[in-house]
């Protein structure tokens, strides 16, 4: 059996390099070690570049295989469990033959909302010049759209030295997530560990 985890993000050679590292290593966080249970993962482009990517593996995988994608959602997402039906309804993406909703993990609503999620990491990483308030409430963070998320968590750090911003910085911050803190706060981010426990 082959795993292989297909994620939307990075334009350049360099950024998909880090944003693959970056997102092994939240995912080593959660006890997957390299190896036996860690799925091979892929950096793709926009996400329409990781649909595609997925399209023609999962059209190519054998049985017993686990071939999934990880994008943002997008918008909040009705249900959570949904993930085909949410693709539908947001970017008109018809679910391929025999495709199944635990083959796509959803940061909802974006990958900065993992970030803003973890506080504790954010203040480590920025230090004092992080304005905190700026933030979006921890509270229904899956709920607020992603540029709203996005907007604020650029607002909070502009006087730090290493503001936010996508590409390097964006995958710099990601890999020091603590999954603790993003499950408290995220029921999609509950649901992928979930999922890939069942499935690894």
């Amino acid at each position: 059996m082959s795993a292989h985890l297909y994620i939307e993000g990075a334009e350049s050679k360099e950024d998909q390099v880090r944003c693959r590292e970056a997102f092994r290593t939240v995912i080593g966080k959660l006890g997957f070690a390299a190896g036996r249970r860690m799925p091979r993962l892929t950096a793709c482009g926009g996400r329409n570049s990781a649909f595609d990517d997925f399209k023609t593996a999962h059209a190519q995988s054998k049985r017993g295989d686990y071939i999934a994608m990880l994008v943002d959602s997008e918008d909040p997402v009705v249900d959570g469990e949904q993930t085909w039906s949410h693709l539908k309804t947001r970017d008109n993406w018809d679910k391929p033959a025999g495709a199944e909703d635990e083959q796509v993990l959803l940061m909802t609503t974006c990958m900065e909302t993992w970030i803003v999620a973890d506080r504790e990491t954010l203040r480590a990483h920025y230090g004092h010049r992080l304005q905190e308030s700026a933030l979006p409430p921890i509270n229904d963070l899956e709920s607020r759209g992603r540029h709203d998320v996005q907007d604020k968590l650029v607002r909070a750090t502009r006087n730090c030295s290493n503001a936010y911003s996508k590409g390097k910085r964006s995958f710099e911050v990601v890999g020091k997530l603590e999954p603790e803190a993003l499950k408290e706060h995220m029921n999609s981010f509950r649901r992928m560990e979930r999922v890939l426990i069942k499935r690894l």
